[in-house]
């Protein structure tokens, strides 16, 4: 008698959220929202503005505790885990936080070492290599020394983006990162975030509004709406843009200021 060997259990999703509630001073801002990250994905938070993506995604990496439900990453719960785990958890990700967020007193070099010099033990040698070479993987080689207030708002948020990436994180979350750049430039960020999925296997979460963005790299977005306080739409932006039936979708993706496709640029 053969016996056919069972079929191993599938990896968990980088994220799962279900029925998380966010809010603050006990307002209600989203309630009940639910949905997967796969590996190795990019996926938009989208909705207008005020809909609740930047409070969304300060719930997930636990700026704020969410007033109801759970956030998992790759199977381990973060909302319920103890303190040591939760701390483990966090070197799991990084954030780009709008505006880049840097310390306005230390140099390029210094920001992106902070997190090496909190969460290893690695000598000054090494943590310096290491940040010459996350400034050198967003293209900011030569400016090590330079201090925020010395280059420009695109060059700032590569900066940001390599202190989110001084960890090696597995995830990455992007808050309005095209926020204020020309068109080019924030081509060249999108360029980034692409190399980063496919070199490296990154998962991705963007926070925008950007049409030229969400139709050129993400491979799903959820769609946020403030009156319904919540989820409203998933999907491919292109096949959501096509083939949804409700205007607020349509309203929001087929905007006057639409991008060509990007078999078409």
């Amino acid at each position: 008698m053969s016996l056919t060997p069972a079929s191993p259990a599938p990896a968990p999703a980088a994220i799962e959220v279900t029925g998380l509630c966010c809010g603050y001073e006990g307002r209600t801002v989203l309630k009940d929202v639910s949905f997967t990250v796969r590996r190795g994905e990019v996926l938009f938070v989208i909705g207008g503005s005020g809909c609740g993506k930047s409070t969304l995604l300060r719930h997930l990496v636990g700026l704020n505790a969410p007033m109801a439900g759970e956030v998992k990453f790759f199977g381990q719960s973060f909302t319920a885990a103890d303190l040591a785990t939760r701390r483990g958890l966090l070197k799991t990700f990084g954030v780009l936080y709008q505006g880049g967020a840097l310390w306005s007193s230390l140099t390029l070099r210094q920001n992106v070492a902070l997190p090496l010099e909190e969460h290893t033990a690695l000598s000054g040698r090494e943590i310096a290599e290491l940040t010459s070479l996350k400034l050198a993987q967003v293209g900011l080689t030569g400016f090590e020394d330079y201090y925020p207030s010395e280059i420009s708002g695109g060059m700032k948020k590569r900066a940001g983006l390599a202190r989110a990436l001084a960890l090696d994180p597995a995830i990455v979350f992007l808050d309005e990162p095209s926020a204020g750049l020309d068109p080019i430039t924030s081509r060249k960020l999108d360029d980034l975030v692409l190399q980063l999925r496919d070199t490296f296997g990154t998962t991705l979460v963007v926070v925008s509004h950007e049409l030229a963005s969400i139709f050129g790299i993400a491979d799903r977005v959820i769609m946020l709406d403030r009156d319904a306080q919540g989820l409203i739409a998933e999907g491919p932006p292109a096949h959501l843009a096509a083939h949804s039936r409700d205007p607020r979708v349509t309203e929001f993706l087929l905007r006057r200021d639409r991008p060509p496709s990007p078999a078409a640029r």
